[in-house]
């Protein structure tokens, strides 16, 4: 696998349309990524002495986040529509390597922020309902 530019590294919103068109959300300066697995354990006394864990089992969740410099875009005023009114949105990670992950989001954290002589920046966090697809 080649090395890959955090800066191709996207973070999109959908336009609510069917099908979903997406836009990125701009001003964005850094953006994360956790891929979550809930272990669920098998471990008896047949086990050894050794902790087993169930294949296929438990909970999947992704979670993103991310920080950039508002920049007043029609994606942040979506996003923060969606904050506000605690809706889950259609939002979509893109790669350099033009891999995406594609899924339904709730953002569960949007936080505003600015010094008196610099820009206005903002945080965000998204949780994932449902399942993530990468294609």
């Amino acid at each position: 696998m080649a090395a890959e530019k955090g800066s191709a590294f996207l973070l999109k919103v959908g336009n609510g349309g069917s099908p979903v068109a997406y836009a990125t959300i701009a001003g964005l300066r850094t953006t994360q990524l956790g891929i979550n697995g809930e272990a669920v354990t098998i471990t008896s006394k047949d086990s050894g002495g050794w902790r087993e864990l169930l294949s296929g089992a438990g909970v999947r969740s992704v979670s993103v986040s991310g920080a950039g410099v508002f920049t007043g875009s029609a994606a942040e005023a979506r996003v923060k529509a969606n904050a506000l009114s605690g809706v889950l949105d259609d939002y979509r990670l893109t790669f350099e390597s033009g891999e995406t992950m594609t899924g339904r989001f709730l953002v569960t954290r949007l936080d505003y922020a600015g010094d008196f002589n610099g820009e206005r920046t903002y945080t965000l966090s998204l949780e994932s309902s449902g399942a993530v697809v990468n294609a």
